[in-house]
C-alpha cells in the first residue's frame, strides 16, 4: 500500500517544532518569563513581602520553573541529543537544572543559585550572546596582559615592602599586604588621601614610586584589556557580517553582475 503523503513524517513535525521554538513569539514569551522570575526571586528576599505574598510567589516560581523545563523538553524533542552541541543550550540546561536539586541539607547553598536562571537572558538575546562570545574569544589575549600585570604587581609589591614596610606595616608589612594595598591604589580608591599622602609625610619622594605605578598599572595595562575586548568584539562582528545573508540591495547588485557576466560570455562566443 503506498504511504499516505498527507501524513507528516517524523522529521517534518520535528522541524516544524524546532521552527516554533525558535520563533519570535516563543522567544518573547521566554524572555518575559525570565524577567518575571527574576522579579519573583528578588521579592522573595524581602521578609515583609514573603509574609504578605509568599503564598502566591512560591507557587508562581514553581510554575515558571515548570514552563522552563517544558520549553527545554520541547527543544530536545525537536533537535534531539544534538541540542547539546550548542553551548548556549547546555548553559540553559545547567541553570535550570540547578533548581531541580533539593535545596536542603548540604545542598542548601544551591537555593541561592536559583537566581542564575536570570542569566538565561544572555542565551535569549543575540546582542548579549555576541558580547559574551567576544569576551570568551579575548581570553587568550587578556591572559597575556594579566601575566604582564601580575609581573608588574609582584615587582612593585617587593619594592613597596622593602621601602615602606617598616614605617607602614599595616599597608606594606608583608608581600600580601603590599599586593592588596597596590590593588587599592590601582583602582584609585582613596589612593591619594588614604595611602600616598600619609606615606609622603615620612617619605617625601614616595610620589616617584606611586605615580609611575599608577600610570603603568591603571592607565596603560587596563587600557590594553579594553583594547583586546574591543578588538575581539570587532572580529566577532566582522565574522557575523561575512556569514550573514546578503541584503536586498546587495542581492540586486549580485544578480545584475551575474546577468552582465552572462551577456559578456554570450558576446565572446563565436557566431555561426
Amino acid at each position: 500500500m503506498p504511504e499516505n503523503i498527507l501524513t507528516p513524517s517524523y522529521g517534518t513535525w520535528r522541524e516544524r517544532l524546532a521552527d516554533l521554538m525558535e520563533s519570535p513569539g516563543i522567544t518573547r514569551l521566554v524572555t518575559t518569563l525570565i524577567i518575571l522570575n527574576a522579579a519573583i526571586l528578588g521579592m522573595e528576599t524581602s521578609p515583609s513581602l514573603m509574609a504578605d505574598w509568599g503564598g502566591l510567589l512560591q507557587p508562581l516560581d514553581k510554575l515558571i520553573l515548570g514552563l522552563f523545563i517544558l520549553e527545554l523538553a520541547l527543544r530536545f524533542i525537536a533537535r534531539g541529543i544534538g541540542l547539546l552541541r550548542d553551548p548556549w543550550a547546555v548553559f540553559d540546561c545547567l541553570v535550570v537544572g540547578i533548581a531541580l536539586v533539593p535545596a536542603s541539607g548540604p545542598f542548601a547553598v544551591l537555593r541561592a543559585l536559583r537566581v542564575l536562571r536570570v542569566l538565561r537572558l544572555i542565551s535569549i538575546n543575540p546582542n548579549m550572546r555576541r558580547v559574551v562570545q567576544a569576551l570568551l574569544s579575548s581570553l587568550p589575549g587578556m591572559g597575556s596582559i594579566a601575566m604582564l600585570l601580575g609581573l608588574v604587581f609582584y615587582v612593585a609589591a617587593v619594592m613597596a615592602t622593602q621601602l615602606f614596610g617598616e614605617a607602614f606595616p599595616e599597608w606594606f608589612g608583608s608581600l600580601g599586604a603590599s599586593l592588596y594595598t597596590l590593588f587599592q591604589v590601582m583602582t584609585l580608591e582613596s589612593w591619594s588621601m588614604g595611602i600616598v599622602r600619609p606615606v609622603m609625610e615620612q617619605f617625601p619622594l614616595a610620589w616617584m614610586y606611586f605615580l609611575p605605578f599608577i600610570l603603568i598599572a591603571t592607565f596603560m595595562m587596563l587600557n590594553l584589556f579594553i583594547a583586546v575586548v574591543v578588538n575581539a568584539m570587532q572580529a566577532t562582528h566582522d565574522q557575523e557580517a561575512l556569514l550573514a545573508p546578503p541584503s536586498t540591495t546587495e542581492q540586486l547588485l549580485l544578480d545584475e553582475l551575474k546577468a552582465l557576466r552572462a551577456e559578456v560570455a554570450a558576446l565572446r562566443q563565436p557566431r555561426a
